[in-house]
């Protein structure tokens, strides 16, 4: 991907290193509120409870280092988020008519504070409507290399893009929609409604990518199979049988590796941002 010496956005929180206390939520309801924001949001609400133990098990460490290797990836997003501002300024007020609210994004390392409470690296990258936030531990990256088999500075780029879409369906209300149906459904039915908006952000992603080659001329050889393969490395149907050796596919809350590839391509093959309504009423077998 082309990014060298371009812009990088100023919307970038640096808190890496910063340790954070533990919250003392004493399993109350702040606690059930924060793990059904980690469901949702496609995290592992057990490994949230494990980081949530009282302070006297695990006493807050105190400043930790920050790697200087991260320096280049640190630049590298901010300039993938600066493109991400760009293109998604120029769509809303283009197609939509109104101006578009950038997101910050915060980088941590282990464990961080946000506006639903704490959130961890066992979460993955992650964004939190409760402050607009995007949270994102750069070891993620290697991760997304060697644990998840999709190398690539595009692959990087489509995971975040992914959690700007989020940023996206909250100003154009998909994310009140789908909250609004919470409790009124069952559990099976809420994670198709989650899978839904996931497989949406895939396809904003997409639109991003499109309009930001056209725009930019960001995209070099190879990159659409880095986004296309990160894309597929974190369908539900292929991490659950790597965990499990089976899937269950009631309890996907992400879509499979086919449907996020297919509606990331989509979005990068068309551009149309409007092409997005229809993903939420097709039927199940039309993902």
């Amino acid at each position: 991907m082309r990014w060298q010496g371009r812009q990088q956005s100023e919307n970038v929180e640096d808190r890496r290193g910063i340790p954070v206390g533990k919250m003392a939520m004493g399993g109350g309801l702040g606690t059930l509120v924060l793990v059904l924001v980690v469901a949702f949001l496609g995290g592992d609400p057990q490994a949230l409870l494990n980081q949530l133990a009282p302070p006297e098990a695990n006493p807050a460490p105190g400043l930790r280092e920050v790697d200087p290797s991260e320096q280049p990836l640190k630049e590298f997003v901010s300039v993938v988020l600066a493109d991400t501002e760009d293109v998604w300024h120029t769509l809303f007020e283009k197609h939509l008519g109104r101006s578009y609210r950038e997101p910050k994004l915060v980088l941590y390392t282990g464990e961080v504070e946000t506006g639903s409470g704490i959130g961890n690296a066992a979460m993955g990258p992650f964004y939190s409507p409760a402050d607009e936030r995007i949270y994102l531990d750069l070891s993620f990256c290697q991760d997304l290399k060697t644990r998840f088999q999709a190398p690539g500075d595009f692959a990087v780029a489509y995971v975040l893009a992914h959690e700007v879409g989020h940023h996206v369906q909250k100003q154009l209300g998909y994310t009140d929609l789908v909250d609004q149906q919470r409790g009124r459904i069952s559990k099976v039915e809420q994670n198709r409604l989650s899978v839904r908006l996931e497989l949406h952000a895939d396809f904003l992603a997409g639109v991003w990518a499109h309009h930001a080659e056209r725009i930019k001329g960001i995209l070099e050889h190879g990159d659409v199979e880095e986004g296309l393969r990160a894309a597929s490395a974190v369908g539900d149907d292929r991490l659950q049988q790597e965990a499990r050796g089976y899937v269950v596919p009631d309890s996907f809350t992400h879509g499979t590796s086919a449907q996020r590839s297919r509606w990331f391509r989509l979005g990068l093959e068309t551009g149309d941002i409007s092409l997005g309504k229809r993903l939420f009423d097709l039927p199940e077998e039309k993902l």
